[in-house]
């Protein structure tokens, strides 16, 4: 096992990704949050069937529900199968949901799911507070992204040459 890689008990393995969030909002904040799931759900989750592409958050009630996001039915689950797309309640501490409320109410901001994974056997979800891109803020992200990827490789060729 090399130096550099951290202890078993630390790694995470990710179920799914929302690339579009970084596309579509401006990260400003982010927090790791628990999620509540029955047994089918995580079964499911284990096997990678899952997708957070049109998932957000919602504060109700001074509590963080995910909704939108789908969880595959689990093939051996039958009659105790989950609904694919329930919301579902996302746990966090008291102070980081009033904070949360108050960005979202008085700022505008939109809270997005990043990624869904597994840190110490726990499905966990990193959630974001966003800010939603205008056309040109995505454009000049396009732009500088182009710009990295060149100029790497530019460096690359000239560590060959």
């Amino acid at each position: 096992m090399p130096e550099n890689s951290p202890p078993a008990a630390e790694r995470k393995t990710s179920v799914a990704r929302n690339p579009r969030a970084t596309h579509d909002y401006h990260v400003l904040e982010t927090w790791e949050t628990g999620i509540v799931l029955t047994g089918t759900e995580v079964k499911s989750l284990r096997n990678g069937k899952a997708s957070i592409k049109e998932a957000y958050a919602r504060l109700r009630n001074g509590e963080v529900f995910l909704e939108g996001m789908n969880i595959t039915p689990y093939e051996q689950g039958n009659r105790y199968n989950h609904d694919p797309v329930r919301t579902r309640k996302l746990l966090l501490h008291r102070k980081e949901i009033e904070r949360m409320i108050g960005a979202v109410e008085q700022q505008g901001l939109t809270l997005v799911p990043l990624e869904l994974y597994f840190r110490n056997g726990r499905a966990k979800v990193a959630l974001a507070l966003g800010r939603g891109k205008k056309q040109h803020d995505k454009r000049e992200d396009l732009k500088r992204r182009v710009a990295e990827r060149e100029a790497a490789r530019a460096v690359a060729a000239r560590r060959r040459g």
